[in-house]
């Protein structure tokens, strides 16, 4: 199977996790966009969804699909999104794409958080895909700093502004031995909206895609 295919594959297994008439979180990236497609051949079942991005809420909206404000929603059964890598321990980093805020935001409020990838995504130790920071535009600098004595080596993404307004720096080089800790410690910089570790917030199942079929991983 393609990378595509296996994303397809986990993206519609996540339907299993939808419970009718209730409110779905939805994610952003390639492979949340195989499970909306999912999501809208059941949209008559559900109330509605949260997303994440901008991107997701068009096509959700274009499937008929009602999207609520998080704001109006006091909780949410399941959120679905992928992840850039994902851990043993179903800690991940997210933020590819440059939702990361708002991915964590929805996550936190979902009562079940299903990670969707395909298995090369799979990795023992986090930080070989480069880690996303958010921060705010007067920060990079400073923030830059602080990252480089924290070990890694941040590049700013260029021509990108999050759907927050704000920008992105990719973190190279680092080796994450314990995601919740640094965590805690990126997201203490002032001038970081929040860094794409969701390690204190992990994912309570993954559906990995590969050549074998789509395998459940529970915490």
């Amino acid at each position: 199977m393609t990378q595509d295919e296996l994303k397809k594959a986990v993206g519609w297994a996540a339907l299993d996790y939808v419970t009718p008439g209730t409110i779905v979180g939805v994610g952003t990236g390639s492979t949340a966009a195989h499970f909306i497609d999912a999501l809208g051949s059941i949209k008559h079942q559900i109330e509605g969804a949260v997303s994440s991005s901008e991107a997701s809420t068009q096509k959700l909206k274009s499937l008929g699909i009602h999207v609520f404000d998080l704001n109006e929603v006091d909780s949410l059964a399941v959120y679905v999104d992928g992840a850039d890598e994902i851990n043993p321990q179903m800690q991940m980093i997210k933020g590819g794409g440059a939702a990361l805020t708002r991915e964590k935001i929805v996550a936190a409020v979902a009562d079940k958080f299903i990670c969707i990838a395909d298995a090369s995504k799979q990795v023992d130790v986090l930080g070989r895909f480069p880690l996303p920071v958010e921060v705010i535009p007067m920060a990079r600098s400073y923030v830059a700093r602080e990252l480089v004595k924290l070990g890694g080596q941040p590049e700013y993404r260029q021509n990108v502004i999050t759907d927050n307004g704000n920008i992105i720096l990719d973190v190279h080089n680092l080796s994450i031995v314990n995601p919740a800790e640094l965590e805690r410690t990126i997201n203490a910089l002032p001038g970081v909206v929040t860094v794409g570790l969701f390690a204190a917030r992990g994912a309570d199942v993954a559906l990995i895609g590969g050549a074998d079929g789509v395998k459940t991983i529970t915490k």
